[in-house]
């Protein structure tokens, strides 16, 4: 695999009906093998962003290009069959925010075989492929099972299942730990560290500052105003506190400690008069 510039956005804007701006001017350069986390409030753009990077909406101002392709919409919605749209969609995979946007079949097998079967693969290489994917994700047991009637944390595996089993180079990721419980943040966390050191590309928005600096060495910091604040190492902006106070991504009465964020109530109370000195 050749080491091009993965994703390469010169100075892309994208407005919705009405001129209301998701994105404003952005400008940056994604290599082979970085783990970057696209960070700021609900509203900077992050999810826009994504989108953008996964080829589903097209920027209104600038140009974008994906291994070294200038990415326009003809590109994507030429029904004929389209080398580089499978070249593409077979080097990216994309994990929704919402598990039950992207879980569409019958059971969780058929769900992760999608993908593979549209690589033009044989029934038992599918097969192999799913079955190993389901047991790298500890899932095999679900196999049979409606997606729809599984766990919240069980969903968001079997979508990550279902991405993994085409074996993309680049994982984009939307808000992955909203919504899931302490053990399936964890399991994921460290997965994301395990595809990191494999050689994945792995690019994740979230306002989750905990889980930045333990997938990410680069943290891309969106604004509301729709532009990049910063982009730099992940500990630098996480020590940034007007940074991030600025940005949104944390209030006054939260302190970084050890980088870990944690809430502080202050002291309403005057202690002093809880405890009348005697007299």
């Amino acid at each position: 695999m050749g080491m091009e510039t993965i994703f390469d956005l010169r100075n892309i804007s994208y407005a919705y009906i009405g001129n209301i701006y998701a994105l404003k001017d952005v400008t940056l350069k994604i290599e082979p093998g970085e783990q970057i986390s696209i960070i700021g409030s609900n509203g900077s753009g992050k999810s826009t962003l994504l989108a953008i990077l996964d080829g589903l909406i097209y920027p209104t101002i600038g140009e974008f290009y994906a291994f070294d392709t200038k990415i326009i919409e003809e590109i994507f919605d030429a029904i004929k069959d389209n080398d580089f749209r499978s070249y593409f969609r077979t080097r990216v995979g994309f994990v929704f925010q919402s598990s039950d946007v992207q879980l569409f079949s019958p059971t969780v097998f058929e769900e992760v075989a999608f993908g593979p079967l549209q690589l033009k693969m044989t029934p038992d290489e599918v097969k192999t492929r799913v079955l190993e994917v389901l047991e790298m994700i500890g899932i095999t047991k679900l196999k049979d099972r409606s997606p729809h009637t599984l766990s919240g944390g069980e969903k968001k595996k079997v979508c990550i299942a279902s991405v993994l089993a085409t074996n993309p180079d680049i994982l984009l990721l939307d808000e992955p730990t909203a919504g899931l419980d302490p053990r399936t943040q964890l399991w994921l966390i460290e997965l994301l560290q395990e595809l990191g050191k494999a050689g994945k590309t792995i690019i994740t928005a979230t306002h989750d500052l905990e889980t930045v600096e333990q997938i990410s060495k680069r943290a891309i910091v969106m604004g509301e105003d729709h532009r990049v604040v910063v982009d730099g190492g992940a500990d630098k902006v996480l020590d940034d506190v007007e940074l991030l106070l600025s940005s949104n991504l944390i209030h006054e009465h939260m302190h970084i400690h050890g980088k870990l964020v944690h809430e502080h109530l202050h002291e309403v109370i005057d202690v002093e008069h809880l405890h009348p000195h005697a007299t």
